[in-house]
């Protein structure tokens, strides 16, 4: 597989020879406000240009929209991503606002949906802990199986619990992707992992390979890469964790 980190939560995934598009935020630097009752409200969002053609980002074979949030999906994906796609979602609700943006081939994934011989999981998450939970709404993540492929779990915006143990046991992902910008509003706390939560994610697959994204990329971010790449170093598991700059790209 190939794993092409964007910008975000933005990834493109090469995967058993088919070309994924996972949570596209598409526009081009500063074109929406900041997140309200956070961090840095003087820069909009977002924060960084994308490092690749929008055209090299939409030309996949099917898209995945873990949850709607507009840095998962925006405006600019709604006019940029072909309407004819094939595009999974995390609930009913999800798809039909989805195809009301004019798209075709929306499909809830479940947890045994195959596409082109590609087994496709649907895992829960929790984007936050607590009263920020009644805000943050519904999100999702999803495992990747395969038998010419090492299995892939994209974690979504959920911070570490019980749901991401459960997944870990079950599926014994050999490569991990977790949203790790630790972003939070100045009240309510971590909406999605942060550096301890990462060490729990090794801890519970120490042989995985972990790749955290959704880093530095709107403003009520509070996990530096840095900061993360320097925790990852003095508790040891450094060389299990890739933090990548936007446009950065893995394979395995």
């Amino acid at each position: 597989m190939n794993i092409h980190h964007i910008r975000n939560a933005t990834l493109t995934v090469n995967y058993a020879g088919k070309k994924f598009l996972i949570d596209p935020f598409l526009a081009e630097k500063g074109v929406y406000p900041p997140f309200p009752n956070s961090a840095r409200q003087d820069q909009n969002n977002p924060l960084y240009d994308l490092p690749v053609s929008i055209d090299d980002i939409v030309d996949a074979d099917a898209v995945i929209v873990t949850h709607l949030h507009l840095d998962h999906w925006d405006d600019a994906a709604k006019e940029a991503v072909p309407k004819d796609v094939k595009l999974f979602t995390q609930n009913e609700e999800d798809a039909q606002q989805i195809r009301k943006a004019g798209f075709s081939k929306v499909e809830v994934l479940q947890k045994d949906t195959v596409f082109e011989d590609i087994r496709l999981t649907i895992t829960d998450g929790e984007h936050g802990r607590g009263e920020v939970l009644k805000l943050a709404g519904l999100v999702s993540g999803v495992v990747f199986e395969h038998a010419d492929e090492k299995t892939l779990y994209v974690a979504g915006d959920t911070v570490w619990y019980d749901a991401v143990q459960k997944v870990i046991d079950v599926h014994n992902p050999e490569v991990i992707v977790v949203n790790a910008g630790d972003n939070q509003f100045l009240e309510g706390g971590s909406l999605v992992m942060g550096k301890e939560d990462v060490l729990a994610v090794h801890e519970a697959a120490p042989n995985a390979e972990i790749i955290a994204v959704h880093m530095e990329a709107v403003n009520h971010w509070t996990l530096s890469r840095k900061e993360l790449k320097d925790f990852a170093e003095e508790k040891g598991f450094s060389a299990k964790l890739s933090v990548p700059d936007d446009g950065e790209s893995y394979s395995f």
